[in-house]
């Protein structure tokens, strides 16, 4: 038994038992992965996979079993390597970040910024997505931490903490007609043709949510992932925006007001999630208590020796 024939299973069941796809992630050939599978089910004297033909077509029902405890030994695989270097006295080293465009425009500068100070020799890899894309890549290891407001509490694998709430706000041009009201109601916003962020992005799930109780149509004309990008298209007289508070707080565009909106709707969460049982480097908890200052360490600590239980 080694850890190619376990990566091999595990990618497997990963990329949808497409063979192909499995050799190109392990920088190996397709027969390579079959024979390494095949070795792997002789040696344990049990199927992990179905099989139509050549083909796989999904996990045996030991082989679910058998695939979970394949997870974990290449979790502590992963982990016997980070504590290696924890100990040996290494400052050094890429902590990889998953979050959304909201997050790492408006957001995460400042604490990196201080991150940085403190950790020179340790370098940042920022990749932006979706919050599915973003579980994913935490779950598989491609990311320490996620960082985003929608999906992350949803995944067992994953140990989330709550950040910080925000609310949205309405933009508009100063000439508007929402700008001369008092206070704005879901009812005046129903009359405008809107612009926000696509759906699974930045609260837009609490948007939708609002108007539907309140038994409104709406008329989203525009839909993006960038809070700039909303803000210019509603600059150009497209519509009324709906956007992050801290986008306007660190960037409104010109000649746009802000009016308040955290009546309406919902508050948001912005959460942080790592790997359900991963071991994390000093470096990595210093910057999510950076990024959270309201935790403690032993919050973290508590949460992850939990989770591996």
């Amino acid at each position: 038994m080694n850890f190619q024939q376990l990566r091999s299973v595990r990618e497997a069941a990963r990329r949808g038992y497409n063979l192909t796809e499995v050799a190109n992630v392990l920088f190996t050939s397709q027969p390579g992965v079959s024979r390494q599978i095949r070795e792997l089910e002789e040696e344990l004297g049990v199927e992990i996979f179905e099989r139509n033909g050549k083909r796989l077509t999904g996990l045996t029902q030991p082989g679910k079993g058998i695939l979970h405890i394949i997870e974990r030994l290449l979790l502590e695989a992963e982990n016997l390597r980070q504590a290696s270097q924890e100990y040996s006295g290494e400052r050094s080293g890429t902590l990889t970040i998953a979050t959304t465009h909201t997050q790492a425009r408006y957001v995460l500068p400042q604490v990196v910024q201080a991150f940085r100070s403190a950790f020179p020799d340790v370098r940042i890899a920022l990749q932006q997505s979706s919050p599915e894309h973003i579980a994913e890549w935490v779950i598989s290891g491609k990311a320490d931490i996620g960082i985003a407001t929608e999906g992350l509490s949803q995944f067992e694998e994953l140990v989330s903490f709550p950040c910080y709430h925000w609310s949205h706000v309405i933009v508009v041009p100063e000439s508007h007609p929402l700008a001369a009201l008092q206070s704005v109601s879901l009812q005046d916003l129903a009359r405008h043709p809107l612009i926000t962020y696509d759906v699974g992005f930045t609260g837009r799930g609490h948007i939708d949510e609002a108007f539907a109780q309140a038994g409104l149509e709406t008329d989203i004309v525009l839909t993006a992932m960038d809070s700039d990008v909303i803000q210019q298209y509603v600059s150009l007289g497209l519509g009324v925006g709906l956007v992050a508070s801290m986008a306007v707080e660190h960037n409104r565009a010109a000649g746009l007001v802000a009016l308040e909106a955290s009546h309406l709707f919902a508050p948001n969460v912005t959460r942080l999630a790592v790997r359900r049982g991963a071991y994390l480097r000093s470096y990595t908890c210093e910057f999510i208590l950076r990024f959270a200052p309201g935790l403690k360490r032993s919050d973290v600590v508590t949460a992850l020796n939990l989770s591996g239980q």
